[in-house]
């Protein structure tokens, strides 16, 4: 199909509550939501790269120029027939993922509206519907956070993640397991440590997690692969998987057992997918992130979560977990306990909301 026209709304999104992690603590999420248009119909891409490079070396303000100058003009008026020719026009383009995966991920719900199908569908999905966990950041206290995960084991969740940083660490780690002796958790370091702090690490070894999630640097693989030999607990990586070749050597290197795949952190959902199998081909399961997206990128992490190697409940939340009302429409809810159903009808689902839209948006650029 022939692209026509590229829209793009830069947006900033308040939360309920801060987001706290070892990267600070976010008010505001800044999201890029990309419109792309062929054959009368259009499609919805978001990236969330936030607003500023603290997650990644991209930001908000960035994804929203660098798509505006140069991605958006590569694919005007060309015929894109696949994922992989998209990511063909894009590639001489060095690196800036969250920025390549708003366009790639507004083809693909073009691409599932054009041929009358739902995204999870036409990617190859097992089933409509997906285990979701319960995830907690930091909070004042320890008793606090005992009572909201007591809620959510009662709600009926899978699994718990707990955010992981210096000064709210292994004990409080030790009071989860000690409460909660069968629960199933894992812990999200967000990059906050070094090989140095190996004893913090075999200190959680007893403690029986599911996965240590992203301990040392965002774009490391060597200390991982050490650290992982030092350990019985399984490594996941996260911000270090950015391409199906960091696939390929972190699982030679032996520097994880999970793969956390965000469609947005690693350049749409062509790459995403391309990831997946080749985690597959090397024996270690996946399982799908988020970044707080509104519900478009929401959507596509769920069509994501339905496909094969995806062996651990996502970190996709309901609408109302983080916004009083979310940009798009209609809302991701849950379809009952610890789970969520893609939201029906071709594509993805959802659209933005144009009054919440004109609502929260920073800048916005039309492109034909």
């Amino acid at each position: 199909m022939r692209i026509e026209a590229i829209e793009l709304h830069r947006v900033a999104m308040p939360v309920i509550y801060p987001f706290r992690t070892a990267y600070g603590d976010g008010h505001v999420i800044e999201s890029v939501l990309v419109r792309m248009s062929a054959e009368g119909l259009e499609g919805w891409g978001e990236s969330t790269p936030w607003e500023s490079p603290l997650y990644s070396p991209e930001w908000a303000g960035g994804v929203f120029a660098l798509i505006r100058d140069w991605l958006a003009p590569r694919l005007l008026g060309r015929e894109i027939d696949s994922g992989e020719a998209l990511q063909q026009q894009l590639a001489p383009f060095k690196g800036n993922p969250f920025a390549k995966a708003g366009l790639d991920l507004a083809w693909w719900d073009l691409e599932a509206k054009r041929r009358g199908m739902p995204l999870w569908q036409l990617l190859g999905g097992r089933g409509d519907t997906i285990e979701v966990g319960a995830d907690f950041g930091v909070m004042d206290t320890v008793p606090e956070l005992l009572e909201t995960i007591g809620g959510a084991v009662e709600a009926g969740f899978p699994r718990v993640k707990l955010k992981f940083r210096p000064g709210w660490d292994v004990e409080m780690v030790r009071s989860v397991r000690e409460a909660f002796p069968e629960l199933v958790m894992h812990v999200d370091c967000n990059s906050g440590y070094r090989l140095r702090d190996l004893p913090v690490f075999q200190a959680l070894d007893s403690l029986g997690l599911a996965m240590i999630e992203q301990p040392l640097r965002h774009d490391d693989l060597l200390d991982h692969a050490e650290l992982q030999r030092c350990l019985k607990t399984p490594l996941c990586l996260d911000e270090s998987i950015v391409s199906r070749e960091r696939t390929r050597q972190a699982i030679d290197l032996g520097a994880c057992g999970w793969i956390n795949l965000k469609p947005a952190r690693v350049g749409g959902l062509t790459p995403a997918v391309q990831i997946l199998r080749e985690a597959e081909k090397g024996g270690i399961p996946c399982w799908v992130g988020g970044m707080l997206e509104s519900a478009v990128g929401a959507c596509h992490c769920i069509a994501l979560a339905t496909l094969p190697n995806i062996g651990y409940p996502a970190d996709i939340f309901p609408s109302s977990r983080f916004y009083r009302k979310d940009l798009s429409v209609p809302e991701i809810e849950l379809s009952a306990p610890g789970r969520i159903r893609a939201l029906p009808g071709p594509g993805i689902g959802c659209v933005p909301d144009r009054g919440e839209l004109e609502r929260l948006v920073v800048e916005s650029h039309r492109l034909a």
